[in-house]
Formats: structure tokens, sequence, C-alpha cells
């Protein structure tokens, strides 16, 4: 049983390596290199050089599927350049678009700035000049400013005139 055993494991070992073998592929390149695949040798291997394929005859090569004829490299490279160098043109615009607008923006906090720091000097000169000043409480009643009122605007208005009429914010 045991002798029945062993010989059945060899003769499968032995198959399996035969069918191994049968799926090999041997061939030479153009510099004599030996290769042995279970891929075909590459397109354009000459059938001299196919040592043995699968089945173990040399087989002769398919030439490579050619679809269609290609275009000359000069043409598809100037539509490629063309398409580069229309998306960088479009880049250019749109950074050029962006600056502008940053520009603008820029330009149009400086003028608000510029609104305010008037404003505020002229509240802050006329809160100096000491002539009695009022203003509307929360019930639209109007209120003599005493003092205490008068210090805190004046601190306030201060403020807003260093803000306003300073050096501009960093990022504008």
């Amino acid at each position: 049983m045991q002798k029945t055993a062993l010989s059945l494991a060899a003769c499968l070992l032995a198959f399996a390596a035969g069918a191994q073998a049968q799926s090999l592929w041997k061939w030479r390149d153009a510099s004599g290199q030996l290769h042995i695949s279970d891929t075909a040798p590459p397109p354009g291997t000459p059938a001299k050089n196919i040592i043995s394929g699968p089945g173990g005859g040399a087989a002769p090569v398919l030439s490579p599927k050619v679809d269609a004829p290609s275009a000359p490299a000069s043409a598809g490279d100037s539509a490629l350049d063309k398409k580069k160098k229309a998306i960088d043109k479009d880049k250019a615009d749109q950074a050029a678009k962006e600056k502008a607008d940053h520009d603008a923006a820029v330009a149009k906090n400086e003028a608000v700035r510029k609104d305010n720091c008037t404003r505020a000097q002229a509240s802050l000169q006329a809160l100096q000049s000491g002539q009695r000043m009022a203003r509307f409480n929360d019930k639209g009643e109007r209120e003599i400013m005493d003092d205490d009122a008068r210090a805190a605007e004046m601190k306030r208005t201060q403020d807003a005139v260093a803000s306003s009429c300073g050096p501009a914010p960093a990022g504008q």
C-alpha cells in the first residue's frame, strides 16, 4: 500500500513537471541572450531564434496587430504643443484676472480707509473743541454729553483714528 501511494505521487509529480515544461517558451533575443518564459517571445522575434514553445516545437510568432496608421510625430507634437500653450495661456489669463481683482479690492479698501480716517479726524476735532455736543439715546431722545461721556467718546474716536489713519494692515 505504501509503495503504491509513493509511486502514485511520483507519477503525479512527473506529470505536473512535464505539463509545466510544455507550457514554457524558449528563445534567443537579438543579442543572443537565452530567455525562458511562460509568455510568447516579443513580436518581431525571428522564427529561427525560437527554440521551443508550448507543445515542444518552435511556434511561429505572430506579428503585432496594426490598428491604424500612426500620425507623424511632428503632427502629434504640434497638437500637443497647441493644447499646452492654450492651457498655459488660460492659466496666465486667470492669474492676471485674479491680480487685477486683488488690486481693485486693495484700492477700494484703501479708499474706504481714507474716508474713515477723514471722518474720525473730524469727529475727534469736534470733540476736542469743547463745544457742547449731543447724541441720541436708545429711545431716540436727544441727550447732551457730559464730561464722562465726552471722554469715553473721545477715547473711542482716537482709537478709530489710529486704526484708520495708521499704516495699512499687512495682506492688503
